[in-house]
This record gives structure tokens, sequence and C-alpha cells, in this order.
């Protein structure tokens, strides 16, 4: 491999498998992925807490015999935790917290072999489907500084794009690992409710919509993880069915002649771009000339009241979130610990009763019912990832007249003037207006993906999801595979890398 001077030609299998072969050493891995770490983070800050001497003491062993042993890894910092590390999830008001311990799906990540030299940057509390923190500032998009890399996994997303490592942590609660799969090409799976350990911190998130998993540039690294991490912890108050062989073998399979459904019609009201809309076209016409039998279809839902009842679930959440954290850390939330939006979020969460709560979650659940049917005729469902392509900086932020009223009655805890004023429904349009694809699927539970097929003339990316019923990753892995294997972009490298 020459040292590891082609280190970015590999993805994490294969570092591992130079290392198996005894060809590099983990360490000398990751003193590479420290080097680009330091040479890119300063342009695209994804990157906010570096753990370089654990890593270097770690990787100098011994390691587990996992699938990734040696390989290095960054750690989302938000909801998983990890003993000895700062987490700040995006927020001031967690300063001076260091967890004393991993959370499962960490010790799943140790286990594997995996060497983590870091913490990723992330929107706060992960709400926002872009990474512009005001704690650290934004994460960039390698294909353009000036674009976002999507959220919440932004930063995540940045590094394995930029090639500092080959894989990174994420996780998914309306669309988390596939927006900013789609912003930084890449690709981003959100497994089946229940698949990833989520203890021993939390039962479920968000209402079982959220999970982690990882962001990669190859399918057969993202199914490998799954095999690594996926099955139920103690005490797991429910878990996705097991699996009838490792996903990984899944990869190479053949998927057979499927039934894909297709469609650019947003399931949330948003007008879709024009680049999302070629890019589904283009996608069907690929699938179609693999042999699958390609319908425009989708289901049907009544997406104003989905996303209503879904910003409901967010705001009550976040609510409980801050009320937590006080207990976590024995101090009184204030205005000024919070950015304006996520602390008018918990004021409105405190103004909806629970009445009005049980009735949006059971909404949800009779929505995923329904989808439910719609796949009982169709094998997937392929739609554009996002309703454009990755924004501008500060685009998706609240401005001007909002953003000074939100300051002013979040100022006077007035979350029943926002709820009067605003309007529960009206945020709710606005807040999905850029992801009007992904969150229905946080709802039902099922396995989705992004997969980089598509490129504008701009050179940015731009992500086509595909969705399988629930617990059926393995089509998934399958038809990825498949996709990967015609239209490769291992080969498309961000002009950041080149420079």
């Amino acid at each position: 491999m020459g040292g590891v001077s082609e280190y970015d030609q590999y993805d994490g299998l294969g570092l591992a498998e130079l290392v198996r072969k005894g060809e590099v050493r983990p360490v000398e891995l990751v003193e590479e992925a420290i080097r680009r770490i330091e040479t890119l983070n300063p342009r695209l800050n994804a990157v906010i807490h570096k753990m370089y001497d654990q890593a270097r003491q770690a990787a100098e062993g011994p390691l587990p015999e996992g699938p990734f042993r040696g390989v290095p890894f960054l750690l989302k910092d938000l909801l998983a935790t990890c003993r000895d590390a700062p987490m700040h999830m995006g927020s001031r008001f967690y300063r001076n917290y260091v967890p004393d311990h991993d959370s499962e799906i960490v010790r799943r990540y140790r286990s594997a072999g995996l060497v983590i030299v870091g913490k990723t940057n992330v929107p706060e509390f992960g709400l926002l489907p872009v990474t512009e923190p005001e704690l650290f500032g934004p994460s960039n998009n390698p294909w353009d500084l000036t674009r976002t890399t999507g959220g919440s996994s932004g930063g995540s997303a940045a590094a394995v794009a930029a090639r500092m490592v080959p894989l990174a942590h994420g996780n998914d609660g309306g669309g988390s690992i596939r927006i900013p799969a789609s912003c930084c090409g890449l690709f981003g799976l959100k497994p089946s409710r229940g698949r990833n350990p989520m203890g021993p911190d939390l039962a479920e998130a968000w209402q079982g919509m959220a999970g982690d998993h990882v962001l990669t540039r190859s399918v057969r690294d993202s199914a490998a993880m799954l095999d690594a991490t996926a099955g139920p912890d103690v005490g797991a108050p429910y878990h996705a069915p097991p699996p009838a062989r490792p996903f990984l073998s899944e990869v190479g399979a053949d998927p057979g002649r499927l039934r894909i459904a297709f469609t650019s019609r947003p399931f949330l009201p948003s007008v879709v771009h024009e680049d999302c809309i070629r890019g589904v076209e283009i996608t069907a016409r690929l699938c179609q000339e693999l042999g699958h039998e390609v319908v425009e279809a989708a289901p049907q839902i009544d997406g104003k009241a989905f996303a209503t009842a879904f910003f409901m679930m967010v705001c009550a959440e976040t609510r409980a979130d801050i009320e937590e954290a006080e207990v976590l850390l024995r101090r009184k939330a204030t205005f000024a610990d919070f950015e304006p939006a996520t602390w008018a979020v918990g004021l409105l969460g405190r103004q909806i009763t629970a009445a009005e709560l049980s009735r949006a979650i059971r909404f949800l659940k009779l929505t995923a019912r329904q989808v439910g049917r719609f796949f009982e005729e169709y094998d997937v469902l392929l739609t554009p990832t996002l309703a454009r392509p990755p924004v501008k900086h500060g685009e998706l932020q609240p401005a001007g007249v909002q953003a000074l009223g939100m300051k002013l009655l979040g100022r006077l805890n007035a979350g029943g003037l926002i709820k009067a004023v605003a309007g529960i429904e009206a945020l709710a349009q606005q807040v999905f207006e850029f992801i009007p694809f992904t969150p229905l699927f946080n709802a039902t539970g099922q396995p989705a993906m992004s997969v980089p097929l598509i490129w504008n003339a701009e050179g940015l990316p731009i992500g086509m999801q595909f969705v399988a019923r629930y617990g059926d990753e393995a089509t998934l892995f399958r038809l990825a595979a498949q996709l990967e294997q015609a239209q490769p972009w291992r080969d498309r490298v961000p002009p950041i890398c080149r420079q």
C-alpha cells in the first residue's frame, strides 16, 4: 500500500483486510486519519472533539478480532455516549458533561475493531436537517464549502466524504442519516426499527422513530457494520426480526426481479426541485434496465396532518430532553442555554397536552399501517431523498421578523403565544419543506437508504431514496450492490480532496 498513501482508495473492510495481512498496522491508519483531520477539518469543521491520544493507545492494541479491526472511526456527538469523552449534543447546556460509560452501540463498534478518533458536529439536539450549531459553527460540504452537509449527522457525512475516515456513526430520527448522505454523496441506510440497540440509557428515541447506524462510501461497509451491531440488548422493549443470513452475504447476491414503485411527488407539503425529479426519472430507467418491474405509484397519506403530528411529537420530545438534561446536569435550563429555535420548540412542547400528543402518536402509527398495505404490492419504493440539492448555509435558519419574534417570545417563556401566533400546523409545513420524503419511514419503522447515484450540473450530489418492507434490509443491500456495480460512485471525489 506504500505506507498509507493509498488510504482513501480503500473502504473500511479493505483497510481491515490490509491489517489482517500485516501490510499496515492499525496505528499507521490512525495516524493517517489524524493527518487528514488536521489538514481538512479547518475548512470543513466536521470534527468537534479530537480523541487522538485514546485512539493511538487503542491502536497499539490489543484490538478485538472484529471485521473492522484497526479502522479509524468517528462518533456522532448525539445520543450515543462514549466513556470519558464530552457529549455536547450541539448544545451549550451540555458544557462540561462527560459520560462515564459507553452506549451499547459504541461498545459494539469497539468490539468490531473500530478505533474512535473523534466526535462529529451536529445541530443542537439533532433537530435541524442542516448542521449549523451556534456552539461549534456550521459543517461545510466537501463538494461546495458554502453549502450544507445536511443534518443531523452532517459532521460525520463531511468527514467520510472528505476521506478522513472510511465510515462514521450517525443516527436517524427524521432522515438524519439519509439527508447528509444525499448532501455529501454517500451511502446511508436507516435500519428497521429495533434493529440496532439503544441502551442502556434509552429504551427508544423519539417514540421509536430514531435509530443508529453509519454513513459509508461502500455498500458492503454498511452491511458488515450492521452485522456487527444488530440485535437486541438487555431490556430492549422490542427488536427487529433476525435476518435469514448475514447482511454482508446479501451484497452481490441476485436481488431477483423486484417490483419497484417510484414517485417524485412529496409526501409532505413541499415543491420538489427539477434536479431531484430528473434524478428519480434516471434512476427508474436504470432499475428497469437492470431487469426490475418499475411502476409509477406511491402510498397516499394526509401529508399536512402527518407533518403536524410528527412536529408535535418532536416538540414534546424536545421538552422532555430539556427537562431530563436539567436532572442529569443538576441545573435549571434557561433561554440563554439554547438556540432560540430549540428553546421555542421546547416551549411548544410544554403547551401540547397529553391528549394532543397521544392523538398525534396514534395518527403516525395508523399512517404506518396505511403505508404497510402499499408494500404488500411493491418490494421497493424509490423517491428523491430530498426536495432540493444541498442548500446554501443559512437558508433553512429562521430569519428576519421570524427570528426576532422567536427570540422575544423565548425570553418571555411564552410558549402559549408561539402556539397561538405561529400555529403548530403552519410551523410544521415549514419544518419539512426540505425533507418531505424521509420522515414518513421513521414513523413506519421501515429500512430506507439514500444511494449516491446522481450529480447535478453544479457537481452537487443528489441522493435517491429506496425503501423496503419492515425488517427487509436484505432486499435493500442486494439492490444497492447492484446499483453500485451498474453506476459506481467510488471514483467521484469532492474538490477539497483534490486540492
